[in-house]
């Protein structure tokens, strides 16, 4: 059995973090960069976030309360990839007036409308509702330019306001003049050097970074590092922020080491100025956990990721989706390691902290309970030679385990069919979006570990037939779930779901060719034939995808 024997091989390597962010994220606050009267910094202590969550929103005050940089994080699906980060915040804090040279006061129904533009423009952005925010957001930038003047750093405030809208939106190309224009006024008004230009070159290094400009994204990034490190010091919280977004580009380019580096010194900056424990700092220590699973180095990986555990059980118990998301992810780390024992006790009291936390249907349950299956059928091939009995034991309880999970993902899925051509459904947050995505992520991750299972099963048993109906019928089912949601723009274009059904093809033609009996076989050569061609096809698709977001 060929196919079984291939498959068994590579369980470990192809078990590794599959699915391992199918996790509810938090909300992250951004806080803002504040500037005195008399234009020096004074930074809020919680400055720096230095890290991001997928969908969630971040707002950074400009001049007071009257201002508002925008900063909504989109993540590019990666993700379980990485997202993209939070910009930092200009500010030029304004009480009431702003006094300038000869001591008269700029105050006029300019300014005042420019208030009151800007912020009801904020509270639109809040309620989704983009067009009429950008309207207010173009009226702003008038009146500061005739309330202020057009090279004022209120203007470049205006402007930075809409190019975060329209980054938000994804319209990029209106967004790149206005960051650069903000950049401009800046320079102008208090020299290249300034931190409040470092501010403005971090948010237009997110905006690079948002479309994988990943060269641009790293030029902005480390200019800003310069100027903060100039102005800031080595020490401060937000030198260490974008030198913590610079190890972000440098790990996409896949430039580990220098990423490993940048990432390790944001985190010593935390720990030395009493953040060690803070939410920030255990998203960094994240970031270096993955540097060093990309780069095989998985103990080291496993002791940042129990000193993250740690941290969040003392600060949030095993009440928060937090810390069970922690421990899940040291306990993939450890199953990669091979310690399948501490990892399946992890993964199970995962799962019964989720049990208690969310519904049962929940797609996080179904991503839990595959996490379990998978490490009892990594067991059971570790048991085979020495215990049969016991291996076949594993098997069936990774079975059923794997048949709740394709339960639980198919519920997630199938009432949305019902949907279909409701007007309703079209408006879909983006919660029940993603959801959905990692349902069919899930449910093809647990059909084709279905398939294995069974082969193996059938190896262990001795059986004479080569052929293993039950095998077969997983990956068709496979194959088929991935055709029925596939039409769903929101699923197709999902990270990750192209790629789990050409595993599942390629799984489905190792098996057929392996074993003459199968079905396909008996309809003749064609079958076989239209297997590979799709393979190519999906395999050009993927290909074709990854140079663009290179």
């Amino acid at each position: 059995m060929m196919f079984s024997r291939k498959a068994s091989a590579n369980l470990l390597r192809r078990f590794r973090f599959s699915a391992q962010s199918i996790t509810t994220t938090s909300r992250q606050r951004n806080y803002p960069i504040l500037l005195s009267n008399t234009g020096k910094c004074r930074f809020s202590n919680q400055l720096g976030s230095g890290g991001y969550y997928s969908d969630s929103f971040r707002w950074i005050f400009l001049f007071g309360p009257a201002a508002v940089i925008l900063g909504v994080n989109v993540s590019p699906a990666l993700a379980e990839e990485v997202s993209t980060p939070a910009p930092t915040g200009i500010d030029v804090e304004i009480s009431g007036l702003r006094k300038i040279e000869d001591g008269s006061v700029v105050s006029n129904i300019h300014t005042s409308k420019w208030r009151v533009f800007t912020d009801s423009g904020r509270d639109l952005f809040l309620q989704g509702k983009l067009e009429e925010a950008e309207k207010l957001f173009l009226s702003a930038l008038q009146e500061a330019k005739e309330g202020f003047g057009d090279r004022d750093p209120h203007v470049a405030s205006a402007y930075n306001n809409l190019a975060e809208l329209y980054r938000v939106e994804k319209a990029f190309n209106k967004a790149e003049p206005m960051y650069l224009e903000a950049i401009n006024i800046l320079e102008e008004s208090f020299g290249q050097d300034d931190v409040r230009v470092a501010a403005a070159l971090h948010n237009l290094g997110q905006f690079y970074l948002m479309q994988r400009k990943l060269e641009q994204a790293r030029g902005v990034y480390e200019r800003a590092l310069k100027i903060k490190r100039r102005v800031l010091g080595e020490a401060h919280s937000d030198y260490a922020d974008t030198m913590y977004h610079l190890g972000t580009v440098l790990y996409l380019q896949g430039k580990y080491k220098d990423s490993e580096a940048l990432v390790r010194d944001s985190i010593r900056i935390l720990e030395d100025g009493g953040q060690g424990e803070s939410m920030i700092c255990t998203k960094r220590m994240r970031q270096l956990a993955e540097i060093y699973i990309k780069s095989d180095r998985l103990e080291e990986a496993e002791n940042v990721l129990r000193k993250i555990l740690h941290i969040m059980e003392l600060a949030k118990g095993w009440t928060s989706l937090e810390t069970v998301i922690a421990a899940e992810r040291l306990a993939l780390t450890l199953q990669s390691l091979g310690n399948l024992k501490e990892a399946q006790e992890l993964l199970e009291r995962c799962l019964e902290a989720r049990r208690a936390l969310l519904p049962e249907d929940h797609i996080q349950i179904a991503a839990n309970l595959l996490h379990i299956a998978r490490v009892k059928m990594l067991d059971s091939n570790k048991l085979h030679k020495s215990n049969v009995y016991q291996a076949r034991a594993e098997l069936d309880m990774a079975k059923d385990l794997l048949r709740k999970s394709i339960r639980v993902a198919q519920k997630n899925l199938v009432p949305f069919t019902k949907e279909k051509g409701n007007k309703q459904s079209h408006g879909a947050s983006l919660t029940t979006v993603r959801s959905r995505q990692s349902a069919l992520v899930i449910l093809l991750q647990s059909l084709n570990a279905l398939s294995l299972l069974e082969m193996t099963k059938s190896e262990l048993e001795e059986s004479k037939d080569p052929y293993n109906s039950e095998a077969e019928s997983a990956l068709r089912e496979c194959l088929s779930a991935y055709k029925e949601f596939v039409t769903e723009k929101s699923l197709s274009d999902a990270p990750g779901v192209k790629a789990e059904y050409l595993l599942c093809l390629k799984h489905l033609v190792d098996l057929i060719s392996d074993n003459k009996t199968s079905s396909a076989d008996q309809s003749g050569k064609a079958g076989l034939k239209e297997l590979k061609d799709e393979i190519k096809r999906v395999e050009v698709e993927l290909s074709t995808k990854g140079r663009r977001r290179s």
